[in-house]
């Protein structure tokens, strides 16, 4: 990361602000997998839930987590030449909301926005940011299980919000399995 410039380092800085949240503890872990058009991902990740709920009714309520992650993706096809890989390894940290029933047992609905730091200039088969900063969103769903594994399924998405051209965002279709203390 000694290539990134200065204002990558700002960002990242403002990213590390909100991880006192995590001064309370971390109450999970996770590992998610999955693939998008030419690459694919394996991400690590460590989550604090937080207190609060909102709306609730009839034993289900929104709740939410901060996730801190850390990530790997794979291009196979990196300037467009199938077959050459690019790696981009990328940090980031987002609150998530999530539907969920009052015990945190059973279905839920989940989606988030936050914020990642790539190591890289991502450039795969015709994808390409143009800046180390980008935003990602989710949604997904899944179910906890009673022992408190937690297996779900995530649309995540990849941009920069239109800070720089070209952005043509990323996506990946990912599995995730946690497991809450």
């Amino acid at each position: 990361m000694t290539n990134l410039p200065a204002r990558t380092f700002v960002a990242l800085a403002a990213m590390l602000v909100p991880l006192s949240c995590f001064a309370s503890g971390v109450d999970g872990a996770s590992i998610e997998a999955g693939d998008g058009h030419a690459v694919r991902m394996l991400r690590l990740g460590v989550q604090s839930n937080w207190e609060r709920r909102w709306w609730q009714s009839n034993g289900n309520h929104v709740g939410g987590y901060w996730d801190l992650s850390l990530a790997q993706w794979r291009g196979n096809a990196y300037q467009g030449i199938a077959g050459r890989h690019q790696n981009v390894t990328v940090i980031g940290l987002s609150p998530v909301l999530r539907w969920q029933a009052d015990d945190r047992k059973g279905w839920y609905l989940e989606g988030g926005i936050g914020a990642n730091l790539l190591s890289k200039l991502y450039d795969n088969d015709g994808d390409y940011l143009s800046t180390a900063f980008q935003f990602n969103d989710h949604i997904g769903f899944g179910y906890v299980l009673a022992t408190g594994w937690d297996i779900g399924v995530k649309f995540d998405h990849f941009s920069n919000g239109g800070i720089k051209k070209p952005n043509s965002g990323v996506n990946f279709m990912l599995i995730k399995v946690a497991r809450q203390f």
